[in-house]
C-alpha cells in the first residue's frame, strides 16, 4: 500500500503532534498568526498509535514527530513509549525548537526517541529574539549539550558549521521554502550552489559524503571536523526521485507530498468506524496518486498550501 506509481517504496513517516508552537518564527508562521485546529479535531493518542501501527505493519521504518513544537504536546512522552513499540520500527526521531528539550530529553530517551533534529537559526541571542519573536536562544544551547551528553550521535541541527569542529554535530542549510503565510520571495533565497561556494571558500577542506538514495540532503565532512554538514535544496535541486516520505497531519490529513496542496483525511474514515482494510485502502490511493515531482519553486510559490505551522517540521 505504501508503493506509488513509480515504485518509490515509503518507509518514512512524519507525524505532526500538535499545531501549537513556543515559537513564532517569521518562516513558519505568519504575523498575524494562524487559526488553529479546534482540539476535538486533532488526533487523540490511541487514533496516532492505530494509524501508526498500520503504517508500521505496510512497511515505514522511521517515524518523525513534528509539530508545531512536539515537546508542548502533554502526552508525549506516553506517544513515544507505545510507538517504540511497534514491531518493525527502527528510528524514532523527533524534530523540535529544543526550547523545553533539556529537561525532557532524559525521559524521551527512555521512552524510545532515538535520533534527534534540533532547529536554530542563529548564534547570536538578538537575532535569535527576532528570528523566532521569542526569547530562549540559551536554552536552546542547553538542550543541544544535554543531547550530546546523553549520548545522541549525530545531533542534526540548523546552525554554523563551526560548531561542527568539536561536537558530533549534523549542520543542515535549508532552501527558504514557500508556505501560506511566510511572504516567500526568490530574493531572499539563497540557492544551493551559492551556500556551497560560500563553505568551500570557508573550509577547503570540504569533501562530499556518499548520500543514500532517499536521503534529502546533500552531506559533507571538513577533515578534522567530529560532525558534518548538510544542505537540503527543495528549491533549487529537488530530490523527489528518491522520496520515501509520508506525512500525518496533526487533524490527521495525509500529506503525501509536503508542497502538494492534496491531502486526504484518516481521521474522519477512523472516527466513522472504518476497519484497517478501508484505512489501507485510503491510504494506498492516496500514494498511487502522488505525482513524480513537485513543481518548480515558482509555481509553488503560487499553490495553495497550508502556513508551515499546520504542516508539521
Amino acid at each position: 500500500m505504501l508503493v506509488d506509481s513509480f515504485g518509490r517504496k515509503h518507509s518514512y513517516l512524519r507525524i505532526s503532534l500538535t499545531e501549537r508552537c513556543n515559537l513564532r518564527c517569521q518562516y513558519c508562521m505568519p504575523a498575524e498568526g494562524v487559526e488553529l485546529t479546534p482540539s476535538p479535531q486533532l488526533l487523540t493518542h490511541s487514533e496516532i498509535i492505530r494509524l501508526a501501527n498500520l503504517f508500521v505493519a505496510s512497511g515505514v521504518e522511521k517515524i518523525r514527530l513534528t509539530g508545531g513544537e512536539p515537546t508542548v504536546r502533554k502526552d508525549i512522552r506516553d506517544i513515544c513509549m507505545d510507538l517504540s513499540s511497534l514491531k518493525g520500527l527502527k528510528t524514532l526521531a523527533i524534530t523540535t525548537n529544543g526550547i523545553t528539550l533539556a529537561r525532557q530529553l532524559p525521559l524521551l530517551k527512555q521512552c524510545g526517541v532515538t535520533n534527534l533534529n534540533i532547529s536554530l537559526d542563529t548564534l547570536v541571542p538578538s537575532k535569535f529574539e527576532f528570528m523566532t519573536r521569542r526569547k530562549g536562544h540559551h536554552k536552546v544551547i542547553k538542550s543541544i549539550n544535554s543531547a550530546i551528553d546523553l549520548g545522541y550521535n549525530p545531533v542534526k541541527m540548523c546552525d554554523f558549521v563551526e560548531l561542527t569542529r568539536e561536537k558530533p554535530i549534523n549542520v543542515r542549510f535549508i532552501e527558504f521554502m514557500p508556505f501560506d503565510g511566510n511572504v516567500w520571495n526568490v530574493k531572499k533565497l539563497v540557492p544551493y550552489a551559492e551556500m556551497l561556494d560560500t563553505m568551500t571558500k570557508k573550509f577547503p577542506a570540504l569533501k562530499r559524503l556518499h548520500d543514500h538514495p532517499t536521503e534529502t540532503a546533500k552531506n559533507f565532512r571538513i577533515d578534522g571536523h567530529a560532525g558534518t554538514a548538510s544542505f537540503i535544496t527543495s528549491m533549487s535541486e529537488h530530490f523527489c526521485a528518491g522520496c520515501n516520505r509520508l506525512r500525518l497531519l496533526a487533524d490527521g490529513n495525509l500529506k503525501v507530498c509536503l508542497f502538494g496542496p492534496s491531502e486526504v483525511s484518516l481521521r474522519d474514515p477512523l472516527r466513522s468506524g472504518a476497519g484497517d482494510d478501508e484505512l489501507r485502502e485510503i491510504i494506498g490511493a492516496a500514494v498511487k496518486r502522488k505525482k513524480a515531482a513537485h513543481a518548480g519553486m515558482f509555481d509553488i510559490a503560487k499553490t495553495a498550501n497550508r502556513p508551515m505551522i499546520h504542516i508539521g517540521g
